[in-house]
């Protein structure tokens, strides 16, 4: 028998490489079968040899004795999981004779095969779809759950099964199967119908910078007492933002299928991850032996709350620094390093000092100046001038808690969150409208210059807040962004003094 191939898929972090099976069967005296994998296989694979031998008996697709070859390609790269265990066992009966070799071609055979030779789903389906379709196959072969996600890629004719008896009837026109249909988009996450920001009484003024942090795509700092709601709007901001396009909605479920998250559907909503601030380095950046995606991964295309930001560890916090800057985060290994997508908006909360109450009308703060200090330096500079907007959070009055009314003195109107929805929609459409792909957050030095140029009068006053409060060049970059963004805000096409003093005054002078 001549070899044959199959096609198979290995997780790679979010995204899967296609793996070529090749299989050649060996005739020989001895009544057991002995089988043979080469190609750098990990120790899950290697325990598959059983599994596939095991449902071949069970099935009577073994021939009897002799020598089954089984090769991974390329032979260089090494392949964990077991969603190769399907494509194994049909290059192992094709070569066995008990199919035609065309019946392998342009297919992707995905899933892992009991001793019985039921198939179990696992993970990353989606992501081994789009390799197929990139490599222009055009069938899918999985159990339920992994074909469910493989039909989100409309391209390919997805083909759920449950038993290796049932795909060899199929396979041989004994039994026909329908391929699945596209399926829907997830059920509506929590935030979608739980609390609103109409639920937080007053601050007026803090609500309208998360709805400039949702129209830019800024990172934002809260700061204030404790009880002020800086968790309150932190958890509220999805809601602000405006909902994922396709391909964005294939992105978000792509990182969560890799991570055996796979939402039941494309997902619709942006993610919104908050871990404890006793989080590891492996678990906000990734790692493990299998390189699983981290925290910063699952919150690709939303937002990451770091609730008590000082409280991270120092390393925790100081790898947001490059995929704050690139969107992605590189993870090496020895034998292969892994770019995992990392492109968030982070939101993140603290208080003015240790014990809270710096600064506050009413309480008192105990805390010594060295205290404060050492409180406030746990975060690095670098990170700050990462993050554009350091806002600070008053507690809101007696008068707006209980009536829900702006309090006396002035205080600003309250603003519905379906309007702050619609400026921060309407704030988008006028980037669109321009020319610009990319929210203001993500624009480059050329992209500042053609879409936020200042005048005279703003760069005097940008250069005079440098030079009194020692901003670094990407400081200063950071303001322009705001302030195009303030503009957008207010629908305006141009960058005014008025609007870089605001972008100013989003950057608290407590830290």
């Amino acid at each position: 028998m001549k070899t044959v191939r199959s096609i198979g898929a290995s997780l790679a972090g979010t995204t899967a490489e296609l793996v070529t099976v090749e299989a050649r069967y060996l005739e020989g005296e001895k009544s057991d079968l002995q089988l043979f994998l080469t190609g750098l296989p990990d120790n899950v694979l290697r325990e598959s040899r059983g599994r596939i031998v095991s449902a071949l008996a069970e099935n009577g697709l073994l021939v009897g004795g002799g020598k089954l070859l089984l090769n991974l390609v390329p032979a260089s790269r090494r392949k964990s999981g077991e969603s190769l265990d399907l494509s194994l066992a049909l290059g192992a009966v094709v070569a066995m004779g008990h199919l035609p070799p065309r019946t392998l071609a342009g297919t992707l055979f995905l899933g892992e095969v009991g001793i019985d030779g039921r198939l179990h789903a696992v993970p990353g389906g989606l992501a081994a779809a789009l390799a197929a379709r990139q490599a222009g196959l055009q069938r899918v072969f999985a159990p339920m759950a992994t074909a469910q996600e493989a039909a989100a890629v409309r391209e390919l004719e997805v083909i759920a099964v449950r038993h290796l008896a049932q795909l060899f009837a199929h396979l041989t026109g004994a039994q026909s199967i329908a391929p699945l249909e596209e399926p829907p988009s997830s059920a509506a996450s929590p935030s979608a119908a739980g609390p609103t920001l109409d639920d937080v009484r007053g601050l007026a003024q803090a609500k309208l910078s998360l709805a400039l942090a949702a129209a830019g795509g800024h990172g934002m700092l809260l700061i204030g007492p404790p009880g002020a709601g800086k968790s309150l709007l932190a958890r509220r901001l999805t809601r602000l933002l405006p909902p994922p396009d396709r391909e964005e909605r294939l992105e978000i479920t792509q990182a969560q299928s890799a991570a055996g998250r796979w939402p039941g559907g494309l997902a619709s909503e942006r993610p919104f991850r908050a871990p404890h601030h006793t989080a590891s380095y492996a678990a906000m950046v990734g790692g493990g032996l299998q390189a699983s995606p981290g925290e910063i991964t699952l919150a690709h295309g939303g937002v990451l709350f770091l609730d008590e930001l000082p409280e991270f560890r120092r390393e925790v916090l100081e790898s947001l620094r490059q995929p704050l800057e690139s969107g992605t985060v590189l993870i090496s290994r020895v034998a292969r390093q892994l770019e995992l997508p990392a492109r968030f908006q982070l939101i993140a909360a603290m208080n003015p000092c240790p014990c809270g109450y710096l600064g506050h009308a009413r309480t008192p703060c105990r805390c010594p100046p060295t205290s404060v200090q050492r409180y406030r330096r746990r975060i690095s500079g670098p990170l700050l001038d990462r993050i554009e907007l350091i806002v600070e959070v008053q507690p809101a009055g007696g008068e707006e808690l209980v009536g829900g009314t702006a309090a006396a003195g002035g205080a600003q109107a309250e603003v519905s969150e379906a309007q702050l929805i619609r400026r921060v929609l309407h704030a988008r459409e006028l980037a669109k409208a321009r020319g610009q792909p990319l929210p203001n957050a993500r624009l480059d030095a050329d992209g500042l210059d053609r879409h936020a140029a200042l005048d005279e009068a703003c760069r005097s006053l940008l250069e005079r807040a440098a030079r009194a409060r020692g901003l670094s060049a990407r400081a200063l970059q950071a303001l322009r962004r705001v302030a195009r963004s303030v503009a957008d805000l207010e629908g305006e096409e141009r960058i005014t003094p008025a609007h870089m003093a605001q972008a100013l005054s989003m950057r608290s002078k407590l830290l």
